[in-house]
């Protein structure tokens, strides 16, 4: 990963959000070249076929039918959402995301091709969503056109979220409140109801939180309240859940190289990224997504549950 000279940025910033990845300098890395693929999200079913072999009956070999679980990513078209989509398609998952119409327009067509590449033999071909997910009619046409595409669903990614940087909580107005609450924290209510219509035992969802949820950051007072809700929510949902097999985790990023940063600072302050952490560095993409990939393999994290996991660079929260 990259070395703390070279995390150091040059001054940049966009004027609109959501941030566009493809206009960033440097890109972000959406993947890790060392990652070794190991099958972790694919399904193995046995089928038993009976062939006649002359005047008998024989029983052959159980085969098995190889098949990628179904995941649908929330703002997957970029950041980390973008590498969460790559590492769980290079696991054999077939993968959905969420994105913004027209603003990440780019963004989209690049992930969908990196997705083909990136596909397994047992994977369905990866679909991408436009929808404002800060509305429960959006939601339930997210989920409703990701089953009626694959047949179900088996993991949900809350990753879509939105900031704006403020001085006082004076200045921070009901619109942009609604908006951010709407992005951040309603659209994970909505999905998760639609959502759990289709999902089954063994099942799970993951949320993204932030290590503001932990610190605070009085410079994005909304985005860190709908961070702690995000916790809050998390952890009660787990609890509800839990009798029916399905587990309900969460990450929570300390800074991140995605495009939330030059779209929501000044530019000067995108030169500082990652100064306030131990290890001195912003993080890429590509080392948070792997926390989502441990959440997601029931092999690896089936005795884990309303938890968060805090790839942070050395941040120390109270957990």
């Amino acid at each position: 990963m990259a070395s703390n000279k070279e995390s150091k940025f040059p001054a940049q910033s966009q004027k609109t959000q959501p941030g566009k990845e493809h206009v960033m300098n440097p890109l972000p890395q959406a993947t890790n070249p060392d990652h070794k693929a190991a099958n972790k999200l694919q399904v193995y079913f046995s089928k038993h076929i009976i062939m006649m072999v002359t005047i008998s009956a024989s029983l052959c070999n159980a085969c098995e039918v190889i098949q990628g679980k179904v995941a649908l990513v929330t703002g997957g078209d970029s950041g980390i959402g973008r590498a969460v989509c790559l590492c769980f398609a290079k696991e054999g998952a077939t993968v959905a995301f969420t994105y913004v119409k027209g603003h990440e327009d780019r963004d989209k067509d690049d992930t969908l091709k990196m997705l083909l590449e990136a596909k397994t033999s047992g994977a369905d071909n990866p679909l991408a969503i436009a929808a404002d997910i800060g509305f429960d009619e959006n939601c339930k046409q997210v989920i409703d056109l990701v089953v009626k595409e694959y047949g179900r669903l088996d993991v949900l990614v809350n990753n879509a979220a939105e900031q704006h940087l403020t001085n006082s909580v004076e200045e921070i107005t009901q619109q942009q409140l609604e908006r951010v609450f709407g992005t951040n924290i309603f659209s994970q209510f909505f999905l998760v109801k639609h959502a759990l219509k289709h999902m089954k035992e063994g099942s799970c969802i993951i949320n993204s939180t932030s290590v503001n949820a932990y610190n605070g950051n009085p410079e994005a007072l909304d985005y860190t309240a709908t961070k702690g809700a995000i916790v809050a929510f998390t952890r009660g949902l787990s609890q509800q859940l839990a009798s029916r097999g399905i587990r309900v985790n969460g990450v929570a990023p300390g800074p991140v190289w995605t495009p939330i940063q030059p779209a929501s600072k000044p530019a000067e302050m995108i030169q500082n990224l990652g100064c306030e952490v131990p290890m001195n560095r912003v993080a890429q993409p590509c080392e948070i997504a792997p926390c989502y990939l441990f959440l997601a393999t029931c092999q690896d994290s089936s005795y884990f549950t309303g938890q968060v996991l805090h790839p942070n660079g050395g941040m120390v929260v109270n957990a």
